[in-house]
Formats: C-alpha cells, structure tokens, sequence
C-alpha cells in the first residue's frame, strides 16, 4: 500500500466570535474533505510535547514519527540542510527571518510583509557584505526565511520566534543566555540585531518598499539555534521511501535527514497564491516512485499568523478543491491502493497569530477499512473518532499500520 500525508500547516484553531463561535474549518466549505473524512477513521494528535515549544519544526518531526526529544536541534540546523549549507561540528544553525519592526520599536510582523525573494537575497547579500566575518556568516532563502551560522557558539541560549510576539517591543524578546556559558553568544547575537537595524533601512530595497506602501525589512531576527542532528531515515524507522513537497526550507530540511527525495513545484509560494495544482499532480506522480509522500501546504498558518480569518478559510477551500479533490480522484484509479492522511501540523489560532500546543484533528483513509462515525472534518468532530488521542509516534503508526 502507499501512502500519502496532506499536512494543512496551522489548519486548526479555536472558536472566533465573528463565526458564531465556530473555526475556520467548521465554516469553510469541505465537500471533498469531508466526503473522505466519512470513509475515514479520525482522532486528535499532540503534535508537540508540553514541554516543548509548539514550532513547525517539532510538530512535522512528531507527525512523521520522530522522537523529538531525541533528534530535535533547532529549526536552523534543518533549513540548512535544505540549502545545502553543511554544518561543522563546531557550527551554530539558526533561522535569521527578516522582518519588519515599527517606528516604535515594536515588532510589526514576521515577514517583512512577506517580501520577495528577489528583495531578500539582496538584502542578505548586502548584510554579509557588511557583516560577514570568519566567524558567521548568512545565508540566503526564500521570502523572509534565511539561515544564520556562527562558529564556536553556544546553545545555551533563549531565543524567541518571531511569529509568537507581534506587537511587542523587540527590545523585550531578543536573546537571552540560559547560563553563564550563553552570555557571549547571546551578545553576539544581539549585536547583529542591532547592526542589521542601522544598516537594513536605508537601502534601495527598502526605500523602494516603503514608497511602495510596503512594510520594510528593517531588521533581522535570530532564533531556533541548534548544533548538526542525529537522524535515522524513514526507512530505517519504517522501512518507507519517501518525497517531500513544500515550499518551505524547514519542511525539505526535516526530509533531508528522513532520506525523503525533495521534489520542488514551480509556483510554490507558501501563501494562498501557491500552486495548488502543481503540488497535488506531482505528489499523485511521486507515489508511483516512493512509499510516501509528505505534502506540506504552508498557506492556512500563514494566514493564522495574520490574524485574517477570511482568508484562512478560503485557503481551506482551495485545499479541498485544488488539492484534496484530485488526490482522492487519481489516487482511486491507481493499480495500487493508497492511504490518505490529512491532519495540520499544529494549530494557528487568528486571535492569538501564533502556534499553541493544543491537539490537532486529523483523519485517516485505508481502502477497505471500516470508518468510525465522523461525518465533517474538524476539531470537534474528530473527538468523536475512533484513534482518540494519539501521542508520540502514535499517529504515524496508525497510519502505517505498523
């Protein structure tokens, strides 16, 4: 049997107000997804430890089995491997966002109001030009998303995401030592905040956005430091092949140490605009050469972290019309029968625009496998299933049967 996982990136959330105290996922129209959930078997997932903070790069490691734990070193050290950039042993990853801070030192958002990447690499190029030195050194990514290494660091550090902390005074949550040994780091770190400040507001990039109307990208953000993972490959866990499509460096990093190929989709955007098409073909054409195919669709977290719940449940509909519609239709004309998994990684509630720890819902399709009794896919009904809660590598091996 081959598989295939649908991972709806922040999909779920708490009851808004202006919905009548229902989630997106209860208001948004999900013909397709609901019609696989009522041939289904559904469940609630703790994606993330409680004593762990509630990332992406910990809840897609949980989604596919890993202990996280264990194998959990950072989201830098994971993105790195996507790029290609190898870590030494003595090297520090982290991610380096761009992102936009106001005039009142707080920050704006994220994402430098989601800048190009043409924009960003320019203005990567220009820090390293400035900054750069034997000891660290950025590296270039896609939109806000970067890489940050630094030699003969320490770990013992607190960083902060910057999507947890919108409207706050940068001031408060930059880096912080968790010991005596983390003090230099953290200054360091803290350093190169400050620096990026001075130099990203006058370059034309961002003079260019600013006449725009756009937010700029007036400061780097530095977090999620970790040394170089040790990971078995899926196959050595499960004995599965795998490809990964996203858009997103984390997601291709995470399969980079799962041995996963990494198949890249023209168009892919991580927002609502994202190739939707492009995605769902080329993962039912990747499960003609692999096992299992991870299928990250970054779109509904983003808007979570926007806070715009409009557009979050468009970007629900479009998954069910544009992504989960297809997959069940050629996947169900396919020689070979295919599981179906669909389920977020975590929750992006809008009120709050940040990730929280609560269980995810998620469904699983076997061919021939009676379903439970749950008819709509969403975070109520789901409790309601036949999996319950599912913790650690429990929801991997429910779907693998293993």
């Amino acid at each position: 049997m081959k598989h295939i996982i649908i991972l709806a990136d922040g999909a779920s959330d708490y009851p808004i107000k202006q919905l009548g105290e229902k989630t997106p996922l209860m208001m948004a129209k999900l013909p397709n997804i609901d019609a696989l959930c009522a041939k289904s078997r559904c469940g609630l997932f703790a994606s993330v430890p409680p004593d762990m903070p509630p990332g992406s790069e910990i809840a897609n490691l949980a989604v596919l089995g890993y202990d996280v734990h264990e194998v959990y070193q950072g989201r830098g050290v994971l993105e790195a491997a996507s790029m290609g950039v190898q870590i030494a042993d003595d090297e520090l990853a982290m991610r380096c966002n761009l992102i936009s801070v106001d005039v009142e030192g707080r920050i704006k958002n994220h994402s430098a109001g989601h800048i190009t990447t043409p924009e960003s690499q320019e203005l990567i190029a220009f820090l390293n030009q400035k900054l750069a030195n034997k000891q660290f050194r950025f590296y270039p990514g896609v939109s806000y998303r970067h890489l940050f290494v630094i030699k003969n660091a320490s770990d013992q550090i607190h960083c902060t995401p910057p999507h947890d902390v919108p409207g706050t005074p940068f001031r408060e949550v930059m880096v912080r030592s968790n010991t005596h040994e983390g003090i230099r780091t953290a200054d360091v770190l803290n350093e190169m905040i400050l620096k990026s400040q001075a130099l990203l507001p006058n370059h034309p990039v961002n003079k260019a956005r600013v006449a725009a109307g756009k937010d700029p990208a007036n400061s780097v953000w530095l977090w999620s430091p970790g040394y170089r993972p040790r990971m078995k490959t899926f196959m050595e866990l499960y004995g599965k092949t795998g490809a990964v499509i996203s858009a997103v460096d984390l997601i291709y990093g995470i399969g980079a140490y799962a041995g996963f190929e990494p198949i890249k989709v023209e168009g892919s955007t991580g927002l609502y605009d994202t190739n939707y098409e492009g995605k769902a073909q080329a993962a039912v054409d990747a499960l003609k050469r692999v096992d299992l195919v991870y299928l990250h669709i970054e779109a509904s977290d983003e808007a979570g972290h926007e806070g715009d719940v409009d557009l979050k449940i468009r970007t629900l509909e479009y998954l069910d019309q544009r992504v989960v519609k297809y997959i069940v239709e050629e996947t169900g004309q396919m020689d070979e029968p295919v599981a179906i998994a669909i389920l977020p990684d975590h929750a992006t509630p809008c009120e709050l625009r940040t990730h929280v720890h609560d269980p995810v819902p998620f469904m699983i399709y076997h061919p021939g496998m009676e379903p439970d009794m749950v008819m709509e896919y969403n975070e109520e009904a789901v409790k309601e299933g036949y999996y319950g809660l599912l913790q650690g590598n429990g929801f991997i091996k429910a779907f693998l049967q293993v």
